[in-house]
Parts: structure tokens; sequence; C-alpha cells
């Protein structure tokens, strides 16, 4: 009876221990630092494949907890990243193409909204232009994501405080998509208070005496975003910095929702690219240990949640051609992407006076290591010499591959012949292959530490990512709508 005493009383006292000390924050509610990481077109493959080159574990595959998730839209089961954000950002599925809307298009609160409702300071990091589809689900509204002007205004009337990464692809309506113009966007983003800021030292030097912030890297490589990570200069911010420089300008008493997406992982997994990718996962991981390192000291207070929007280029850790093997290390002969090649060397090269075969060899190697003679790993074998003359015969005809030839679609995915064919061998040589140069239906992996981690174990579907933090963050777990439509036009057209 003695004994029944003292475990009914062990038992008690546990209680109210659990009620009281929220054990490190992992059973706390209400997170007041909140940070959600989005690796656009980064599956399950993409992590491990940076995990395989470096041999060390990402951090994001570290934490405690750990769930797989699905992504399909509302009208198609392969998503899109437009789709995919805007369930994550406001818990409702939504059509191809949608930013920010129901499928009916009504237009719904994103949970940097909410968070703006609640008094904290907001944050929107993005390596890709700020206003493509991923950034422009946590705070616009258009029935097309194609509606960059609209989204550019969008950014001048949010109220947040903090926008990082890449620039903005319509500030004048150039493309003439919009029926609500305003004026330069730009003009009106500084006139609502945003330093703008595009030089390295005078972004590292912005302090929160500065007010709201739009910072952009000078060098935009390609479709307004930032240079891959394995092309970037000593005097380019990464996104690491954006990153860092986000959580110095928004903490404060009441607390902050950032999102910070790493979207060149998708393009280089488009372009089948498999190195450029696994840098860009790699400075990604490096850009959650800025996140993780505040968490450390806010234990309590402070939720990460780490996950993709769909996976990209189907990739598969393993090849046909090398069977079970696998050599990762073949990838780091590669000291530029597909980008930077065919902008720069492949388009010098067509300026010159040599343009035969012979004399791009060299160049190959020098660039991917391909070596055309001898043997070893990146020796090359002659049918792999006979696909890189017919894709370089291709690219110095300046032939489009298009999906309008499904034969040579399918070799080249619409990108330079020579570039992605280089790549597709390098890759193979590896032991990775690609199936796909769009997205896939397979889930992601969703990765989670701070308060309330917990509730990310599992399998669940991208919806509920927005869902389980709005609880976290003591908001109503349901959709939000808007209260009325901020657009006129609501005519709907899908697109990738």
């Amino acid at each position: 009876m003695k004994s029944l005493k003292y475990m009914t009383m062990r038992v008690f006292v546990l209680a109210l221990v659990l009620t009281f000390i929220p054990l490190s924050g992992v059973f706390a509610k209400n997170a007041k630092y909140v940070f959600l990481f989005i690796g656009d077109g980064m599956g399950m493959p993409q992590r491990i494949a940076a995990e395989q080159y470096t041999g060390k574990k990402l951090l994001m595959n570290s934490f405690p907890a750990q769930g797989i998730t699905t992504t399909h839209a509302a009208d198609r089961f392969i998503t899109g990243s437009a789709a995919s954000a805007t369930a994550m950002a406001s818990g409702t599925k939504t059509n191809i193409g949608v930013i920010g809307m129901d499928p009916a298009l009504r237009p719904v609160k994103t949970l940097a909204e909410l968070a703006k409702e609640k008094g904290m300071k907001v944050g929107i990091v993005s390596s890709v232009s700020i206003d493509h589809a991923t950034p422009a689900a946590f705070y616009a509204h258009v029935p097309r994501r194609s509606q960059y002007y609209d989204i550019d205004v969008a950014i001048a009337n949010s109220g947040f405080d903090y926008f990082g990464g890449g620039g903005l692809k319509d500030v004048t309506n150039k493309k003439n998509n919009s029926k609500n113009y305003v004026g330069n966007a730009m003009d009106l983003i500084k006139k609502n208070g945003y330093k703008v800021v595009t030089d390295k030292a005078e972004f590292m030097a912005l302090n929160a005496a500065d007010g709201k912030v739009l910072a952009y890297n000078n060098w935009l490589q390609d479709g307004k975003a930032l240079p891959y990570d394995m092309d970037k200069r000593s005097r380019d911010i990464s996104l690491k910095e954006f990153t860092a420089k986000g959580i110095e300008l928004l903490d404060n008493d009441k607390g902050f929702f950032m999102m910070v997406e790493a979207g060149k992982i998708d393009w280089a997994c488009h372009a089948n690219d498999a190195t450029a990718s696994i840098k860009d996962t790699l400075v990604f991981d490096d850009a959650i240990s800025e996140a993780y390192e505040f968490y450390k000291k806010h234990p309590a207070e402070t939720l990460i949640v780490v996950t993709g929007d769909h996976e990209c280029g189907g990739l598969t850790l393993g090849y046909a051609g090398t069977k079970y093997a696998t050599n990762f290390d073949v990838l780091g002969k590669q000291n530029l992407s597909f980008q930077k090649f065919t902008d720069e060397v492949l388009g010098k090269f067509k300026q010159g006076s040599d343009k035969s075969f012979n004399a791009m060899k060299p160049i190959i190697t020098q660039h991917f290591g391909l070596t055309f003679e001898g043997n070893g790993p990146l020796a090359l074998q002659a049918h792999e010499i006979k696909a890189l003359k017919g894709a370089f015969d291709r690219s110095m005809k300046g032939e489009q591959e298009k999906s309008k030839n499904p034969e040579t679609y399918v070799l080249y995915g619409g990108y330079e012949p020579l570039s992605v064919s280089i790549t597709h061998i390098l890759n193979q040589k590896a032991g990775l292959a690609w199936t796909s140069y769009k997205h896939t239906g397979v889930p992601v992996a969703t990765s989670a530490v701070g308060v309330s981690a917990g509730l990310f174990n599992g399998y669940y579907d991208n919806v509920d990512i927005a869902k389980k933090t709005m609880d976290i963050m003591g908001i109503d777990e349901k959709i939000h709508y808007a209260e009325k439509s901020p657009i006129n036009d609501v005519t709907f057209a899908a697109v990738n």
C-alpha cells in the first residue's frame, strides 16, 4: 500500500513538471520566433546526395522531428511552386499557378500576414527573385504567378519588415499583365518606407535603426536570381548572409516570422545539374545553421521547420551504367554551373575563330574533369563522346530543343544541348541519374526542432505545415479568408 502511494505521488509530481516546465520547449505552445525554410525542388534524393557528396550529415537531417509530406495541388497530382507554397503558407490547396488564393480565387491570409497581425516582425528571403512563386505566396494574392507587377506592388503594400535575396522581375508592368497599374513598383516600395540596398558592404552595415529593408544582390545571374553558390564571387551576398542579417533586423520583444527559400536547388534540378543542386543544398543548410544558432539561445521560444515544396528532376541515387557503384567525388571536378558554362564559356566559344569539337574538348575537361583519353573514373567512353559530339553540333547550330520535338526534349529538356549532355554524363559517372526536367509527385521530407516540433513527425500533407505552424504560433488552426479580394482581375490561367 505504501509503495502504491509512493508511485501515485511520483506520477502526480511528474504531471506537475510536464505542466509547468516545457522541457526546453518541446511541449511548449506559442512560439515567439518562427522560421520556415523551403528548399524548392528539394526532395529526399537531393538531401541525401548532398550528404554523400560531403560525407557529413546535413543539419536539417539531424533535427529531432522528421516527417513525410505529400505535395499534390488541387487540380494536378504533380504540383507547382505556386500551389505548393500557397498550401504551406495558408493551409489551403489551390490550383496550379495560383498565389495566395483558394481554387475559387478567394484570397487567404498567410502565416506571414497572420504573424504581422499578431504584432510580430516578418521577413521573406529567397535565392531567386523575391517576387517568384514561393516567396510571393506569403504576401501576394493573384490568380496567376506571372503577374509580377502586381506581386511587386504587393511587396510595397505588405508592411513586412525585411525582404532579401533576388531582385524584382517587372516593376514597370512591361509585360502588361496587370489591369491595376499604379506607377513604378520600386518607387512605391521606397515611398512606403523601404530602404533599398544592393551593395554588400552597405548590406552588412544594416541595423534595426534602418527600418524596413528590401535588399538584393548586385549581380543577378538569371531570372533576377542570386548566382548559383558555386558561381558566387566574394562580393556577392549569400543566402546564409541574407538569413543572418534577417535575424539581426527582425529580432525584437514581440517575436518574428521568417520564410527562407533556396529556389535555385529547383532550377539546377530542372536542368539536371546535380553538382549545382548539391552546392545550393549545402548553402541552404548553412543558412539553416544561422537559425539554429539563434534557436540555441532561445530554445523554449523558437520553432524551425525545414521542408521542400516538391521534388524536381526525378533524381535517382543510382544509375544503370554503374550498377551498385557510386562515386560522388567526381562531381567535385565541376567548377561552374550549367548556367555559367552556357552563358559565359560556351557563349564566348561561339564567338571565337576555332569552333571545332576538338577545340571544345580541353574546355570540357577544364570545367567538368571529363577526359577524352586514358582510363579512370572520368574517362569518356566512345558512346559518351559520340553523344557529346552530337549535342555540340546542335549547340553550335543554335538549335533550341523545345518540347515540341519529343525525341530531342527527352535528350535535352529545352536546355543548351551541350551543357545538359555534359552534366548528364558527369552525373552518371557519379552514379546519379534523372527521369525528368520537371517536378515529380514523390513526397518530400519535413524536419523540425524547437517549440512543439514533435507535431511535425509522421505522414501528412503540405497544408498541415501551415496548420501545425498556426497552432504553435497561437493562431486558430484553420484557413483564414481575407475580407475582400485585393485585386480586380480574377480570371484564372494555369501556368507551370
